[in-house]
């Protein structure tokens, strides 16, 4: 799929943690943490509930500071929520009293609405564009999110299962729409999930986080686009992960 909003802010940024902690009261979450993930890396980080994923997340996207240690972007140290980010979540989150368009061009930047439509057509939605949120499916308003994050051009795109809430042919829809969208821009990913397949589905490369460190990281070497996953060398990377989780 060839974009149609101009080619500003192409490609990814490097994100890296070294020797990071992070503790919520007694409870250590990280812990002598390190990660780097190259510019225009499609990462997924799968593990058990309680193993540090989200944290991982926040912390790179600026939400929360480690206790000690460094995260940084593009070499810069991360203290707020970068400029390049931006933020997926399995509840779209969309403002009920404006339209679709005025939810993906919400910042409200020059020629926003020229901007939106571009990339709702991007998202196969640039006939909803006056539809109020809650006439649109599950999976529709998660493509109005996508639209959202991915307006700005984002440099990094953090998504914490995204996905999770969505029925399987839908979630298969969004899985083949964000391979194509994130190999024509080429931008950092992050993905935060429990769903093993996914991960395989999706990903260059998984770490298993397991009581906050790195259980298992390993590359997903499998030809893209990924329209079939049941072949043996996916159900072998599948089995791996699971192994290890």
């Amino acid at each position: 799929m060839a974009t149609n909003v101009d080619d500003a802010a192409e490609g990814g940024l490097p994100i890296a943690l070294t020797r990071v902690k992070k503790s919520f009261g007694k409870l250590d979450v990280l812990s002598n943490f390190n990660l780097e993930v190259p510019a225009g890396q499609f990462l997924a980080v799968v593990g058990r509930s309680g193993g540090g994923k989200s944290t991982l997340m926040r912390l790179i996207a600026g939400l929360d500071a480690p206790n000690s240690g460094a995260v940084t972007i593009a070499g810069e140290k991360v203290d707020r929520l970068h400029p390049e980010v931006r933020l997926l979540f399995q509840e779209a989150r969309l403002v009920p009293w404006q339209r679709v368009i005025e939810n993906v061009g919400i910042a409200r930047g020059s020629n926003w609405q020229e901007t939106a439509r571009a990339v709702l057509a991007d998202v196969g939605l640039q006939e909803r564009e006056e539809d109020w949120p809650t006439v649109l499916s599950g999976g529709q308003r998660q493509r109005v999110a996508l639209a959202r994050a991915l307006v700005s051009r984002p440099q990094i795109l953090l998504l914490d299962e995204p996905f999770g809430a969505l029925d399987a042919l839908t979630r298969i829809d969004m899985h083949r729409l964000l391979e194509t969208i994130w190999a024509d821009r080429g931008f950092t990913t992050v993905l935060i999930t429990h769903d093993v397949a996914e991960a395989v589905a999706l990903a260059d490369r998984v770490v298993v986080l397991h009581q906050g460190s790195i259980a298992l990281d390993i590359d997903i070497d499998l030809d893209r686009p990924r329209r079939e996953l049941a072949d043996s060398r996916a159900v072998g990377l599948q089995r791996r992960i699971l192994e290890a989780v």
